[in-house]
């Protein structure tokens, strides 16, 4: 057990600011006088009818004050008491244990998840603050947009891994002898057979061979990854036809999480699918959904992490590791269960040439040594050369096989430059000499140091304009550092930088705004941006493929395109050097010649380029390279050692590789627990699914807690009906209460959350809504909070509108300590502002509905000023004042009471303040983020296949 000082630090403050605010009450509201020495005296003054048993203010004594401070402390108390338990208990591990079990596991992951989501989530802000600030632009409000965009991607990538992993799922065996078994299948998206994206007319998989897919950006290859996961037609909306086949199951009627088992599924970006904190946590997480003891769990990842080589990464953060660390753990995380087939896409990107060859390596041992059937898809087919047994391609919606990959060819020698005209021109791109003109951008000794840590050390270079340079280095040898240092240091006037993460760069909802924002910062004429866009696509003004681009979110565009798009808005201003990080990441040939494209463009426009680049091929297109290891720049810097062999490190032995060979698969037939429990001894089964027959106790749950709640809420007026003798006991009562119906609304709505996605969804929701609370909260009134929940709700529904303000505000107490008493009522009356947003009408849209949420804003900051001022006026206030609560006393004397506090304490102030705030805050960003969680709303239903139609299918 770890003390933790922050939470008891925080209660002290609550503890502190109780008893201050109830001697002020007792001052401002005639309850300070006693008999003892006068300390303030204040004249009385009482209110106008209809208030007129209301008096202000009059003499404070020694005594009064000294009562009211008494009186105050079994509350504060009470928040200490509280605060020290939230010190001595280690709040992520008691989250943890009820994700494993219990009536509300469902949302206990969600707010283990949004907790892991936490330091992300402030990489996402700083990311996008990092990007407006190369702008050139303040950040403000709307930087909502894109931190919602960055942890909306991130909820989907969580909620595939979820799925992948087996959240919620049967467990069901599977057959070794055939991973895949394809005969003539499509999948698509869309209702027809005619948007088919990929066929194939026949495929049979073996185990132990490894299989490369290849193809252009857009082809099909991660469709089909996809599809054989089980994610394209129960997770994305897509359909299958014909037959697909997975270690034995028909694809279409087995989703993910019940042959999660069986199929382990490395996605695209992996670092983002990272749904735990600790790297040790990441590779169990399959066990740990299902439920495995904790001994054997701990067994498990120890075994598999040593087989993968990274056992010294177990008790790191996962947010910290190198981006070939990051995927060698989602390869571990993915055979954690051993396997049949494991499906990796595009494994290489973003990695230096040592963690390349120690991916491929790892890879081939899994298949070769391990015996599993492994299938990547990559751009980089020549890194695969002897280790790979098939070749696959998808072109024209259609796969075949091939021989294997040649070596990427130069792009130098792939590219036709395009001149500043917009026209083609040889690839012998010299304009006038370097020399003839002074450089365009002049470095000498230059440091960057990250804390105590230096990142580059004493770097000198020069940028001529209109030349071409390549920074090349491992990972962390102080690429990104430099270019960052040169795009915001003493001399980045006119220098721009395209980032790694270019996608932060943008904040409007479509293309076309984007565009025209960059117009108007810069002063050009209406549509030049558009144009330039267009041109670096071929495309002039008047073609309709450019239209539809332009009325395209940009994170709809293709990455090629993206890439393209942050350059156009980067080099707006006409800057004398243009800086890119990494432009062809992820990108196929044909998109990293679109980018080129780009960047001779502006080359021969005058602009000096210097790019950071692990592509070997896309390094050529410079007309020198630079060299980076380690914080030195230097063109002759010695390489990386070599690191040592992964066949080694995995399979060294034949009782090593045992333990990674799955185990003989039984047939359909004999899955069965108790078959299941011979095969796998050590490991439970999953729970049984729960009956469809148990849903018909939900409604009247959530009707019978909700007004439990409201019951609580409203005791002080309750209370009136009560019998006398047992008026005392009502406040305890309602304290009781209002847990006990947090807890069974949570337990009703617990099924709402057994969709991964709608998991991941509110989790990272959830972060973010703890993070703005935690930063808004408290200031003047200002509840930003509000914002988030009503466009969530409007969004998503009254069931998830509850959901995630429960969710936020339990969260973002456990963060900053203020668990107490009051947060059951602080989770319901958040929950029900979400809730009421979901029950509008919903046809309306576009401005109208804008007007009606703020409208419904000022209705809800009001309503929920009111009703959390009810329960808490008698405890706040107290006895002995002219506004107390009065036991016994008729329904308007206390309600004229409770008007009169609440009036003057919040309504005229806190809540008015709170009401202002979200009608702008929905104003600025309210279609904005609508629009981004209507494109992450979860799907449903799967798409059903098309009706069967003749679908030409080359044969191969």
């Amino acid at each position: 057990m770890r003390f933790r000082t922050g939470p008891l630090r925080a209660a002290a403050v609550l503890a502190a600011a109780f008893i201050a605010v109830r001697v002020l009450y007792r001052v401002l509201f005639h309850g300070a006088d006693g008999t003892g020495p006068v300390v303030l005296p204040l004249p009385a003054w009482r209110l106008p009818p209809p208030f007129a048993h209301v008096v202000m203010f009059g003499p404070a004594t020694v005594d009064g004050l000294w009562d009211a401070v008494i009186s105050a402390l079994p509350i504060a108390l009470t928040i200490l008491a509280f605060g020290a338990l939230s010190a001595l208990l280690d709040m992520p591990r008691l989250i943890a244990r009820g994700a494993r079990r219990g009536p509300v596991q469902g949302l206990a992951r969600a707010v283990a998840i949004a907790w892991a989501t936490l330091p992300s989530l402030a990489d996402a802000v700083r990311a996008v603050r990092f990007a407006q600030r190369l702008r050139g632009e303040r950040g403000g409000v709307r930087l909502l947009a894109p931190v919602l965009e960055h942890t909306l991607e991130r909820a989907t990538a969580v909620a595939a891994a979820l799925e992948l992993r087996g959240y919620a799922g049967r467990g069901l065996a599977g057959e070794c002898r055939h991973p895949v078994a394809l005969r003539e299948a499509t999948m698509g998206f869309g209702a027809t057979a005619a948007t088919a994206v990929v066929a194939v007319p026949h495929l049979d998989l073996s185990p132990g061979t490894l299989t490369l897919l290849t193809g252009a950006t857009g082809s099909g290859k991660t469709t089909l990854l996809r599809a054989l996961s089980g994610l394209h037609a129960h997770v994305d909306g897509g359909w299958t036809a014909g037959s697909l086949r997975v270690a034995g199951h028909e694809r279409g009627d087995v989703p993910p999480r019940d042959l999660a088992r069986c199929v382990g599924v490395v996605l695209q970006h992996p670092r983002a699918a990272f749904a735990t904190g600790r790297v040790a946590d990441e590779i169990g997480l399959a066990l740990e959904l299902r439920g495995v003891a904790r001994v054997l769990i701990d067994a498990r990842v120890r075994e598999v992490a040593d087989r993968v080589g990274i056992t010294p990464l177990l008790e790191r953060e996962l947010r910290g590791l190198s981006a070939g660390e990051a995927t060698l753990v989602a390869i571990a995380a993915a055979i954690a269960e051993q396997p049949i087939l494991l499906l990796v896409d595009e494994p290489l990107a973003d990695l230096d040439d040592d963690a390349r060859a120690r991916i491929v390596a790892l890879l081939g041992a899994l298949a070769h040594q391990a015996g599993i059937c492994v299938v990547a898809a990559e751009h980089r087919a020549d890194e695969f050369s002897g280790v790979a047994d098939r070749w696959l391609t998808v072109a024209g919606g259609a796969v075949a096989e091939t021989a294997a990959a040649s070596p990427t060819p130069s792009i130098r020698s792939a590219l036709a430059p395009i001149g500043p005209d917009g026209h083609r021109r040889s690839p012998d791109r010299r304009s006038s000499p370097q020399g003839a003109r002074p450089p365009a951008l002049t470095v000498t000794d230059l440091t960057v140091r990250h804390g105590d840590r230096v990142v580059v050390a004493g770097a000198s270079l020069t940028l001529h304009p209109g030349g071409i340079v390549a920074l090349r280095g491992p990972n962390g040898a102080g690429k990104s550092s430099l270019l960052v240092a040169l795009a915001t240091g003493a001399e980045a006037g006119g220098v721009a930088l395209v980032p790694d993460d270019s996608d932060a760069l943008f904040t409007r909802d479509s293309v076309q705004a984007e565009c025209r924002r960059v117009d108007r910062r810069h002063k050009l004429a209406p549509g030049t941006t558009a144009a330039r866009f267009g041109a670096l696509l071929s495309l002039d003004a008047a073609d309709p493929a450019l239209t539809r681009r332009l009325r395209a979110h940009p994170r709809d565009l293709s990455a090629g395109e993206r890439r393209c798009l942050a350059i156009v808005v980067q080099t707006a201003g006409a800057p004398r050097a243009l800086l890119l990080d990494e432009p062809t990441r992820g990108l196929d040939p044909d998109a990293s010649r679109l980018v080129a494209d780009a960047i001779v463009a502006q080359a021969a426009g005058g602009t000096a380029v210097l790019f950071a680049t692990h592509d070997a091929a896309f390094a050529a297109l410079g007309d020198r390279t630079l060299r980076m290891h380690a914080g030195v720049l230097d063109p002759a810097a010695a390489p990386a050692p070599a690191p040592a062999p992964i066949a080694s490190e995995i399979c060294s032995s034949a009782d090593q590789s045992a333990a990674v060979v799955p185990k003989k698969r039984r047939s359909p037939q004999e899955d069965e627990p108790e078959s299941e429990r011979e095969r796998q001894p050590e490991l439970a089964p999953n729970p049984a699914p729960r009956a469809r027959g148990v849903r018909g106790w939900r409604t009247p749950a959530l009707v019978a807690a909700n007004l439990a709640a409201a019951a609580a809420f409203l005791w002080p007026l309750v209370a009136s009906a009560v019998p006398a003798q047992a008026q005392a006991a009502v406040p305890y009562i309602a304290l009781a209460l209002a847990p006990l119906a947090v807890v069974l609304v949570l337990a009703a709505l617990d099924a709402s959350v057994r969709s991964a996605h709608t998991l991941a969804l509110l989790a990272v929701l959830a972060a973010i809504g703890a993070a703005i609370r935690i930063a808004s909260t408290g200031v003047g009134g200002v509840e930003a909070l509000f914002v988030l929940l009503i466009l969530a709700g409007r969004a998503f529904g009254p069931r998830f509108g509850l959901l995630l303000g429960a969710t936020s505000l339990a969260l973002s107490a456990l963060m900053w300590g203020g668990v107490g008493p009051w947060l059951p009522f602080q989770m319901f009356a958040c929950g029900w502002v979400g809730a009421g947003a979901g029950l509008l009408p919903r046809r309306v849209r576009g401005i109208p509905e804008i007007v009606m949420l703020a409208a419904y804003g000022i209705v809800a900051s009001y309503a929920f000023g009111l009703i959390m001022n009810m329960w808490f006026w008698p405890f706040a206030v107290g006895a002995d004042t002219s506004i107390s609560y009065v036991p016994g006393g008729s329904l308007g004397e206390n309600l004229g009471n409770f008007l009169v506090y609440s009036l003057l304490t919040s309504t005229l102030s806190w809540d008015t303040l709170r009401a202002i705030t979200t009608i702008i805050g929905l104003a600025l960003v309210g279609h904005a983020l609508l629009r981004s969680l209507r494109r992450a709303k979860p799907v449903a239903t799967p798409t059903p296949s098309p009706a069967p139609r003749a679908v030409a299918v080359p044969h191969h």
